[in-house]
């Protein structure tokens, strides 16, 4: 009643303690929850009306004529699963529909909302020292700087390959100053700049592109002419090179020191380091518990992480896991004192900046009077391919001049001063690398509260932001960014030690190189391949690899092959021709690279419809699926259908299999009613799209597949020549299309019914590059390019797809209405840039109005249309405009319109045909 009166008494500011019953003497969950909601309806009451154009409609109310109703009008669709409050307790339902739920009254549903509170609840019981963990221990096995550490050459840089990763790197150099302030010990950091250097014009058009990626990262770029680096760098020969990139922000620092601030901030917050601690066993307790047994006794932890750097595969086996990570022999020398060092410290009063010269594979940096410069060199060599010595420790390696002599002729050529000093030391020590590059990091599947945060072959620049990443996904259950680049879950069990071998050889010979983004790189290939893989590569397939599975990206005449580039290839007029292939009769694809899913058990409707936020399909029906996080993010999009009694199938991103399945299996019921199995290799795919799709289909088996008895969205099991498969019409080229699940065993005999059904409809093969021009055309997005982590449903144009209405409580509910009611920040459009021989292939910045306003995940030509395509991000201020923007491209800004509808069947009538 008190409430009532402030309110009503026009109070704008209301306190009330909720939970208090007879003076505070007596108290339950109910009381505490009963008041909440009360408190929730003042609050609701309190809220004023915004008053503008939008809201009030005058264009809505005009634009319906006498006799019609507003309910069909965009405005108010817009607004009508928010224009309602809905309380979190209150039943609103009519009074037979509450008796047929039940008839529970407001004591008994709060009775019900905190107990499944307190089942979802996951405590936070440690933090990072930086959040205020106190119960944290690190465990040394020798000194803190032993192992790669203490021979490292100490660079930093914000440059990253993924701009995800670039900001944890800006992160991780801007932490050093917090740190060597609350530790009070130095970290020598030397932010002295650098000049990416450019031989080639395809490097050149590469590090455009990076600047491009700088200008909405926030990171400082400038591209340089060849002479305005030697004025930075003085002991470059300008002639070598063809252009050049500033980057105010590369510096280098003291491994030792910055190690040491590291530990004496932690200790000063409250952890614990323990040097000369030697883990020999962790063993999982039936309580959840970690047992990590070491050498001075036993410590139980509820979360463990694996920084086990050069020793990290040893900890991984502790626990049955075999990382993806391999040790490199790495060298650097360090010059005599040179006196043009001398003489340029003298002038400026500065240390000479950094210099990455890619085509000498070098890297470049003062050391006292002298030079460093380390190399990447191309007859690389592993060390400990299998087993990494436990008594290793301040030890260096034999140097091997021989094996480096290439790179520093090209290096000597390039910076001549170096032909005129002599070599102090050559450093040769082990760091590790993943496959890829990018470290490992983050949740182990399968082992709840086991940790990764090895393969940090970058440390300097990535340790920061490693842990930044693992503190927030402990604490929070998030990593509070997109970290897929270095997510442990982009990772299977085909990575085993011979392809981690074989990749990082690669990888660390290739990683000064370009790396075009039309090219596929052999080391560890093929590794899994389909049933039909030999007759594709008869048709000429040119094989991609995703999740260690081959896919063909086109098909190639003969005597015609990929050729590198960053412009329009080779491949351009043989993708049109398979576009034009679906686009005018028909095409079959290859799609077992999709990953697949099997949901089953007596609780496995409830399950998804509490995981994913659509209405569940009807039996023999299939629907789109997002799945969002707790903050209301995307984490999966799938297409989810009703087998009956068969259960559940699921279809989504097969690179993200892991990742999915890690989330998948950190939400089942303890009960055992739900159960979920990732297919994998178990279940095979073939597409057909196309006009002529469905006579194609209907040739080759004997069922109805007319649209009347197999409508769009329809699934169900038939036929296919000899071959059973299960077949849903569904088709992400946007057109008519089947996607058809076979059994490996069976799937070369469903391709070749196919194909012979086909001919006389002039059926033909396309890859995924003609799938990327497809779904271009039709303005669809991809997981991992346009759906990512960051980004909500209502931002990613998904928010169709979200079922507020329903019933069940999805995961992430709640902070997706909060975010529908406040707007959102960004929209997801699709943009045609006029563009020259090149397309966009993702991380470009969007100009609006001479300012860069948003960034592009993917595009390319779509070939149907004759339209160069651009998606990406705005904000959602400029997301309604059409005209304005620019889309920068290999260093030159482009007109882009945007294109609000569609290019291709806007009404969708040839899909649903």
């Amino acid at each position: 009643m008190a409430l009532w009166g402030a309110v009503l008494g026009h109070g704008n500011l209301v306190y009330h303690a909720a939970g208090w019953q007879e003076g505070g003497l007596t108290a339950s969950f109910e009381k505490l929850i009963i008041d909440v909601e009360m408190i929730q309806h003042m609050m609701e009451f309190l809220r004023p009306i915004e008053v503008n154009e939008a809201e009030l409609a005058v264009e809505a109310l005009g634009a319906v004529p006498t006799g019609g109703h507003f309910f069909g009008e965009p405005h108010t669709l817009e607004r009508y699963a928010t224009a309602f409050y809905q309380p979190m307790l209150s039943n609103w339902q009519n009074y037979e529909a509450w008796q047929e739920a039940g008839g529970l009254d407001a004591t008994a549903r709060a009775t019900r909302l905190w107990k499944k509170a307190l089942e979802d609840y996951v405590e936070p019981v440690m933090d990072l020292a930086l959040h205020g963990w106190t119960d944290v221990v690190l465990l040394e096995r020798d000194e803190l700087t032993s192992g790669s550490t203490w021979h490292a050459a100490g660079g930093m840089h914000t440059i990253n390959g993924d701009p995800n990763v670039a900001k944890l790197q800006k992160y991780t150099i801007n932490l050093y100053k917090e740190i060597e302030e609350l530790s009070g010990q130095a970290t020598g950091v030397h932010l002295t700049g650098g000049v990416l250097l450019a031989a080639t014009e395809a490097r050149l058009d590469w590090l455009r592109g990076v600047v491009a990626k700088g200008r909405y990262l926030g990171i400082e770029l400038e591209e340089i002419s060849p002479n305005e680096a030697a004025q930075l760098m003085p002991l470059l020969d300008p002639k070598q090179f063809v252009g050049a990139v500033r980057n105010k922000e590369d510096g280098h620092l003291d491994p030792s020191g910055v190690t040491h601030a590291y530990a004496k901030a932690a200790r000063k917050l409250g952890a614990e380091v323990e040097r000369f601690t030697k883990v020999e066993d962790i063993v999982r307790r039936p309580d959840g518990l970690w047992r990590v047994i070491t050498n001075k006794g036993e410590v139980v932890a509820e979360h463990v992480v694996n920084a086990g750097g050069l020793w990290a595969r040893e900890v991984g086996r502790m626990v049955g896991l075999e990382l993806p990570v391999l040790a490199m022999e790495h060298m650097y020398l360090i010059t005599e004192d040179m006196p043009e060092v001398a003489a340029w410290n003298a002038k400026t009063g500065t240390e000479i900046i950094h210099a990455v010269d890619f085509d000498g594979e070098l890297y470049l940096r003062q050391e006292r009077g002298g030079m460093l410069m380390g190399t990447y060199e191309k007859a690389n060599k592993p060390w400990s391919e299998y087993q990494t010595p436990w008594n290793f420790g301040h030890e260096l390696l034999e140097p091997d001049i021989d094996r480096i002599a290439p790179s520093l002729e090209v290096g000597f050529r390039h910076f001549p001063a170096f032909q005129n000093t002599g070599i102090k030391q050559i450093i040769n020590g082990p760091f590790t690398f993943a496959p890829d590059g990018n470290p490992l990091v983050g949740p182990v599947r399968g082992l709840p509260g086991f940790w990764v945060a090895c393969g940090v072959m970058a440390g300097f620049s990535q340790g920061g932001g490693v842990g930044l990443a693992l503190s927030n996904w402990m604490i929070e259950g998030d990593p509070g960014a997109d970290i897929w680049a270095m997510d442990v879950a982009r990772y299977g069990d085909w990575a085993t030690m011979a392809y981690t071998n074989a990749k990082v050889r690669e990888n660390y010979s290739r990683r000064f190189s370009i790396r075009f983004p039309n090219e596929e790189l052999p080391a560890g290939r093929p590794l899994k391949t389909t049933p039909i893989y030999d007759l594709l590569s008869a048709k000429g397939a040119q094989w991609g690899v995703a999740y260690g599975l081959e896919v063909p990206l086109w098909y190639a005449p003969e005597g015609v092959k990929d050729e590198f580039s960053w412009r329009r290839s080779s491949d351009f007029t043989q993708v049109a021709k398979e576009v034009a292939t679906v686009r005018d009769s028909v095409g079959l694809s290859e799609i077992s690279s999709f990953a697949k899913y099997k949901v089953t058990g007596e609780g496995a409707a409830a399950w998804l419809d509490r995981m994913l936020t659509c209405k569940l399909p009807k039996p023999g029906r299939m629907t789109l699926a997002p799945m969002l996080k707790q903050d209301g993010r995307l984490i999966g999009d799938f297409t989810l259908a009703n087998l009956g009694e068969d259960g559940w199938f699921l279809a989504g991103s097969g690179i993200a299999e892991q990742y999915h399945m890690r989330w998948f299996e950190k939400h089942l019921p303890d009960d055992g009613s739900v159960r979920i199995e990732a297919l994998g290799a178990r279940l095979t795919g073939l597409s057909i799209a196309g006009p002529k799709a469905r006579d194609v289909l209907a040739k080759a088996t004997r069922s109805d597949v007319s649209n009347a008895a197999f409508s769009f969205m329809a699934i169900g099991r038939m036929d296919i020549g000899m071959a059973p498969c299960l077949v849903g019409r569904v088709s992400y080229t946007g057109d008519l299309g089947y996607e058809i699940w076979v059994a490996p065993e069976y799937q070369r005999a469903a391709y070749q019914a196919l194909m012979a059904a086909g001919e006389e409809f002039g059926i033909g093969l396309f890859g995924s590059r003609a799938l990327n021009a497809l779904r271009l055309d039709k303005n669809y997005g991809s997981w991992g390019r346009e759906y990512r982590p960051i980004y909500g449903p209502l931002e990613a144009g998904l928010d169709r797809f979200v079922a507020y209405g329903k019933d069940a409580d999805f995961i992430g509910k709640a902070a997706a209405l909060a975010e529908r009611r406040q707007g959102g920040k960004l929209r997801l459009r699709a943009f045609i840039v006029d563009a020259d021989d090149a397309d966009v292939i993702g991380d470009e910045p969007i100009w609006f109005d001479g300012a860069v306003r948003g960034w592009v995940t993917s595009g390319g030509y779509a070939h149907h249309s004759k339209k160069s395509v651009a998606v990406g991000y705005v904000p959602k201020e400029i997301a309604d405009e059409s005209d304005g923007f620019e889309i920068e491209l290999l260093g030159k800004r482009h007109t882009a319109r945007m294109q609000a509808v569609p290019l291709f069947d806007a009404n969708f009538e040839r899909m649903r045909a």
